[in-house]
């Protein structure tokens, strides 16, 4: 799904009093010399107050030391390893074999889907007649070389977004704490962004510097050239977490496969620029935001009326995305930024898998012709639907928030909340540090361990319904979420359970489905 699915339900209350220096560890996963001052520690907090550095406590036992020399998996954020990567549904269907197959596909998949919809008006079965005919020749056949007009826009678009990054005023927020002690500090300033964004490109087509016909017509250019592009930028972000990591949370899993899959680096930096912020949220997210808008436009510009079904999927995604960036200091606490490194995973499949199929069901609706004609009361009453979804997905990360921000003090639906108190451990200036988290076992909370992504896969379901449902392509994202999700359920209840032990069967008791009540 979207990168900005928050994996976990905690809220830290201190730093706890229960400190024990860290066990040597392999010399490849030794700390690193922080190159950038992207993140700040805890240490130099301290030392910058004038304050004297922790004092150390017992050390670890002799069996721990082993297991972290052999390379075991002692601690649940893999600190000083790498990072926590935990085991992938998505990764490791055929270990290596599984990576190196969706590396080599995905691409192709890409340039497929906008094939697909813009040439094909989503049909399948001419998909499968045209691979029939010409096989695996097929894709060079449709590939798209990019011009040099669909160049400068993609610059254009990606030095924008870099620049309001950079310079849009925002407010400072300071994310969890990682594994390794550090505190990655953020702008916030995601909503201005958007807002910019999008007056941008309506004074652009304004004033005549671009259209969203032209855009509609060279996107398929742009995609290919962010297929090369991305791909390479992978590869840099593998060698500069080899050769100059920004800070200490990062590492090699040994793999390079897997390293340039995962990645290296939890938060990569380049200057002063955030690099999964600017490819997660002000590249891939706001290309989401930003497309189905231009689709409208485009499918408006051709017909002369906007259809029905355009207004409904668009106005869907739009609310979403709002919702999104409104909410994106709580996406900064997500599994995509806490937890999944920069690597290929995340940051080729947002600067590419993202506009490419999270925004497919508006190129559909935009492209196909004649449009899809809905009626009124079809079209309120799946407008309507999708909104419910779309707020219970927000009110739902909304509580969790409020929940850590008064540390439990505070009723959730009118009730004391029900928690599950717990303790796990993190590195912290070459020390073990225990700390202390409360699980909300309540409201949204109490329904599912992972509750949130059920009203996302409903909302996504619902701004693909104005496709109707004589074509399955339009519903590949629905189909790619719900595949997603599931992993991602997954991976953070195995990531939970070595994080909390004994605390986290307690929480599954209480709470005993990840995503559908009675179901899973």
């Amino acid at each position: 799904g979207a990168p900005r699915h928050v994996d976990d339900r905690t809220t830290q209350r201190g730093e706890g009093a229960k400190r024990r220096p860290a066990s040597p560890t392999p010399p490849e996963f030794a700390p690193q010399e922080t190159h950038e001052a992207m993140v700040e520690t805890r240490a130099n907090r301290r030392k910058s107050l004038g304050h004297a550095s922790k004092a150390s406590s017992p050390q670890r036992s002799r069996s721990d030391t082993k297991n972290l020399k052999s390379g075991g998996d002692l601690h649940w954020s893999g600190a000083k390893k790498g990072g926590a990567r935990g085991s992938s549904l998505l990764a490791n269907l055929v270990s290596t074999g599984g990576v190196l197959a969706l590396i080599a596909t995905t691409p192709f998949i890409a340039i497929i889907v906008w094939h697909l919809f813009v040439n094909l008006d989503g049909s399948l079965v001419a998909l499968v007649a045209a691979f029939k005919k010409d096989g695996l020749q097929l894709i060079p056949k449709i590939w798209p070389h990019t011009s040099p007009r669909a160049w400068r826009l993609l610059g254009a678009y990606a030095g924008f977004e870099a620049f309001l990054q950079l310079c849009l005023p925002g407010k400072r927020f300071e994310a969890t704490t990682t594994a390794n002690g550090n505190v990655p500090v953020y702008k916030a300033n995601g909503v201005q962004a958007l807002l910019v964004t999008v007056a941008a490109f309506f004074a652009c087509w304004h004033f005549g510097l671009t259209t969203p016909t032209e855009v509609h017509t060279l996107f398929g250019e742009m995609l290919a050239a962010m297929v090369v592009v991305s791909f390479v930028f992978c590869i840099f972000l593998l060698i500069k977490g080899h050769v100059a990591p920004t800070d200490q949370d990062s590492g090699s899993c040994g793999n390079i496969i897997y390293d340039f899959w995962w990645g290296m680096e939890l938060y990569p930096k380049l200057g002063p620029l955030n690099i999964k912020q600017f490819t997660n949220c002000r590249f891939g997210m706001m290309a989401w935001a930003l497309l189905p808008i231009v689709f409208a436009c485009h499918q408006y510009q051709r017909d002369g009326y906007l259809a029905d079904s355009v207004l409904v999927c668009v106005a869907l995604m739009c609310v979403y995305n709002f919702k999104f960036f409104l909410w994106e200091t709580g996406y900064f606490n997500s599994m995509d930024i806490q937890h999944d490194r920069a690597g290929y995973y995340i940051c080729w499949g947002c600067l590419v898998w993202v506009p490419s199929v999270y925004a497919s069901p508006a190129l559909y609706v935009a492209s196909v012709q004649p449009p899809v004609t809905l009626g009124a009361p079809v079209a309120l009453a799946i407008f309507v639907a999708g909104v419910v979804s779309i707020w219970i997905n927000y009110d739902s990360d909304r509580q969790r928030q409020e929940f850590r921000a008064c540390g439990g003090k505070d009723p959730v639906w009118g009730k004391k909340p029900v928690i599950v108190e717990a303790e796990y451990q993190v590195l912290m200036n070459e020390e073990w540090v225990t700390k202390k988290s409360i699980l909300l076992a309540s409201g949204w909370w109490g329904i599912a361990r992972h509750f949130h992504y059920l009203p996302e896969l409903t909302a996504s379901f619902f701004w693909t319904a104005p496709a109707l449902f004589g074509k399955l392509p339009p519903y590949l994202y629905v189909i790619f979420l719900t595949i997603l999700l599931v992993d991602r359920a997954l991976r953070d209840d195995t990531r939970c359970s070595l994080k909390y032990g004994k605390y986290w069967k307690e929480y599954c008791k209480l709470v005993p489905y990840r995503i559908i009540p009675g179901v899973f």
